[in-house]
């Protein structure tokens, strides 16, 4: 249980920092880029953690908690940035222009995280079900392979096109594939870090 709640905690918690960081277009290696893509990459990694430990009903339901939570998330900043200062607190930072949420922004990261990582779930399932449980990595791998350009077309068209000059917009994606692929070959290993319930196809 304990390894279950842990790589569940990890993955909301980092589709939370992504979805808040994602509001901010960064620059890095001469690629533009949302900053959420810092630390989103991993949660594709840890999705296949929580499946392994949890089952694929047990990753649909963390998928769509994460969601959920994002969205009620986004809510609470629109209605706190809603509410007036209250002058005789001073001076205070501009909290409305950093983190009221951008809708547009907020619903293409929910759109593209649920797409891609229910496409992921599939993947990973139909490896452990169809091939073989041997080969971890190789699940990880393969589920990425797909879910990862699938997550970043939807999010940065969604997010940026008709917003973003188009080369803004396929800098940002391509940066995305590249980081997102480098930290799925880094994570590979973590997949071996927790037992999961598999049993070999036939």
């Amino acid at each position: 249980m304990t390894p279950t709640i842990l790589v569940t905690a990890a993955y909301i918690a980092a589709q939370i920092l992504a979805d808040i960081a994602s509001l901010k277009i960064v620059t890095l290696a001469g690629f533009s880029m949302d900053a959420g893509t810092l630390i989103y990459p991993i949660t594709f990694t840890l999705r296949d953690i929580v499946h392994k430990v949890a089952g694929k009903r047990g990753a649909r339901m963390v998928i769509f908690a994460a969601a959920g939570i994002n969205l009620a998330m986004a809510g609470f900043f629109w209605l706190v940035s809603r509410l007036p200062y209250d002058p005789g607190a001073g001076p205070q930072p501009d909290w409305n222009g950093v983190l009221a949420p951008v809708w547009r922004i907020v619903m293409a990261s929910i759109l593209a995280e649920v797409a891609a990582e229910l496409i992921d779930t599939e993947i990973y399932q139909f490896w452990v079900s169809r091939v073989t449980v041997r080969f971890q990595w190789m699940r990880v791998l393969t589920s990425n392979a797909v879910s990862v350009p699938l997550d970043s077309l939807i999010f940065v068209w969604a997010a940026f096109g008709g917003v973003l000059p188009a080369a803004t917009v396929w800098s940002i994606f391509w940066a995305n594939i590249l980081l997102k692929g480098a930290v799925t070959l880094l994570s590979l290993p973590t997949i071996y870090l927790v037992r999961g319930q598999e049993k070999s196809p036939g």
